[in-house]
């Protein structure tokens, strides 16, 4: 994995294959069915990592470490924002903390790059990298995904992390967030989602978000519609298009906007 076409980042870098569902953001994942199409393909680490639920690929709960991948970005000289583990989560319970470790030495070596790291298990990313990483790296911008009210606590969780950058991504934004704290989060990334069984966003939950940005000092990024676009109807994701409120917003955390 290298080039993509995620709005706010350069590049996916994949040091960890498969993953398991813990919440509704869940639920129509694109990586299962990425997985799933690799494997056909004759990608080895990326073989027995899904299975079939009535009409649906989902995550079977193997996870494994790919050590050859660690050595990817030290070969990209020229200076990218990376998402790391676009395919997997790197605290994922079964990634050990020595892998995580290695993960975090490899950024630390390759100052030129901005790795962007977004976790639906905060907890484990806040102890970890409090415990064992050391000293802040500028260079790597911790986040993690909040797809509704009921896991909002993971921007509480989220604060606890010591980071440069911290992030949300409000994507796929499946239900209205509410009242939320955004202080110490530096970027708040909202997207709705895509696909066959996509769910619908509102634009009601998105003025929610844009508006607790504005007032708290949170950079905002409008990534998509989605399938659904602004008047509740469905359309390719291409057609929807991005545009929200009359324009496109592609915000970035202050202090990295030279970044990648």
């Amino acid at each position: 994995m290298a080039e993509t076409h995620i709005e706010w980042t350069d590049a996916t870098w994949n040091p960890v294959a498969g993953c398991s569902i813990v919440t509704a953001g869940c639920t129509n994942c694109y990586a299962m069915q990425m997985a799933k199409r690799l494997e056909a393909m004759g990608v080895e680490k990326y073989d027995g990592l899904t299975r079939r639920s009535g009409k649906r690929t989902v995550w079977n709960g193997v996870v494994r470490e790919d050590r050859a991948a660690l050595e990817i970005p030290y070969g990209w000289k020229k200076p990218k924002k990376i998402f790391v583990n676009s395919m997997s989560d790197l605290f994922h319970e079964q990634v050990t903390d020595k892998f995580i470790l290695d993960v975090w030495r490899v950024m630390r070596e390759t100052p030129q790059h901005n790795y962007q790291i977004l976790t639906k298990r905060p907890q484990r990313m806040a102890q970890l990298v409090a415990d064992r990483v050391g000293n802040v790296l500028p260079n790597v911008w911790l986040g993690t995904s909040i797809e509704n009210a009921e896991v909002r606590d993971r921007a509480h969780d989220l604060r606890a992390v010591p980071a440069a950058i911290r992030f949300v991504s409000f994507e796929p934004l499946i239900g209205a967030v509410g009242s939320i704290d955004l202080t110490g989060i530096h970027w708040a990334i909202v997207g709705g989602e895509s696909g066959s069984a996509a769910r619908p966003i509102r634009e009601e939950w998105i003025d929610e978000i844009y508006s607790q940005c504005t007032r708290q000092g949170t950079a905002f990024f409008f990534k998509q519609w989605g399938t659904w676009g602004k008047d509740n109807k469905r359309r390719s994701k291409k057609a929807n298009g991005r545009e929200y409120r009359g324009q496109y917003w592609d915000q970035m955390p202050e202090h990295a906007m030279g970044a990648g």
